[in-house]
């Protein structure tokens, strides 16, 4: 059974889905403003070939409303008490209130149109987290690996995927990234920060594991990326399988670091291949904040310390 927790990403997709809904009418406009709270959990785990999936959910949304004739503002509250697998999204519990004063016109537009909105939008967010979410959670059986993999044999473009039954158990839609970014240090400074254990310790901020050698592991920030080396030629190129903890079970990327001198600093070049499709952005996040700008902190403490 795999089984993988979809918390942190259902949290980032209802802020997605329900934070902005607009409902208007010819007395007023009314709009979601921000997710107040968001309290529970959801996974998805996969047993025999089916994917079986958990969440239940306390929301509380804030809104805002503004009357078309006077131009008064009003405000209010959105709670979604029990969203969970238990009940259909159309029958799911949605509770708006406003505060006191005048606006009950507005408070009845957000209960008619905004609720019918609302449940469109967590349906929405149970979409994707039964498709863009759970990516590659099936693995083919014994039997259709195998008729894959005869088929694969016959498409020349996919020999070296072929070649490798196990690289079949995750197919997933993937993109290539390709980043360049400028450090103000030596070829040979910027290639040991990602080869030295210490170093990288200092930058990522978390405990490492290092093997810099061709086939060695590596662990970076507490477990959440790990990889093997493919290549490594001293101070000019670093290639590495790499996967992110929250990718699809086996599934990596293979990384490309290139490190080019220029005029007293040195380039930094990234090619990224085979990176989940729903990940692109955050794969960006990862090496722009935690790699390239924590390492240019870490390049000036030792200019300082030297």
């Amino acid at each position: 059974m795999t089984e993988r927790d979809a918390t942190s990403w259902s949290k980032a997709k209802l802020q997605e889905v329900l934070v902005g809904i607009v409902v208007e009418n010819e007395a007023g406009r009314c709009e979601t403003s921000e997710l107040k709270r968001v309290e529970g959990e959801a996974s998805c785990s996969s047993r025999r070939g089916k994917l079986i999936f958990f969440y239940e959910w306390n929301i509380k949304l804030g809104w805002k409303g503004t009357m078309k004739e006077s131009g008064a503002k009003h405000k209010g509250l959105i709670e979604i008490p029990s969203l969970s697998e238990e009940n259909e999204v159309d029958d799911t519990e949605v509770n708006v209130s406003k505060k006191k004063g005048d606006g009950e016109i507005l408070k009845d537009l957000m209960k008619t149109a905004g609720t019918a909105k609302v449940r469109e939008a967590l349906g929405d967010y149970l979409k994707a987290l039964k498709t863009e979410f759970t990516m590659g959670m099936i693995l083919p059986t014994k039997a259709f690996t195998n008729q894959e993999l005869t088929v694969k044999r016959k498409l020349t473009e996919n020999t070296l995927q072929a070649s490798s039954p196990v690289a079949l158990g995750v197919k997933i839609p993937t993109v290539a990234l390709h980043m360049t970014e400028l450090f103000d240090t030596t070829v040979e400074q910027l290639y040991s920060i990602f080869t030295v254990k210490d170093l990288v310790q200092k930058f990522s901020k978390s405990p490492a594991v290092l093997e810099a050698e061709k086939g060695g592991k590596f662990q970076m920030f507490d477990g959440t990326i790990t990889g093997e080396y493919i290549e490594l030629l001293i101070n000019r190129k670093i290639v590495m399988k790499w996967r992110c903890k929250n990718w699809p079970e086996e599934h990596y990327a293979t990384v490309a670091l290139s490190f080019m001198p220029t005029l007293g600093q040195t380039e930094l070049q990234l090619d990224c291949k085979g990176v989940p499709i729903c990940k692109e952005e955050n794969m960006k996040f990862c090496w722009q904040k935690q790699h390239f700008e924590e390492i240019k902190c870490l390049l000036q403490l030792i200019t300082l310390n030297s």
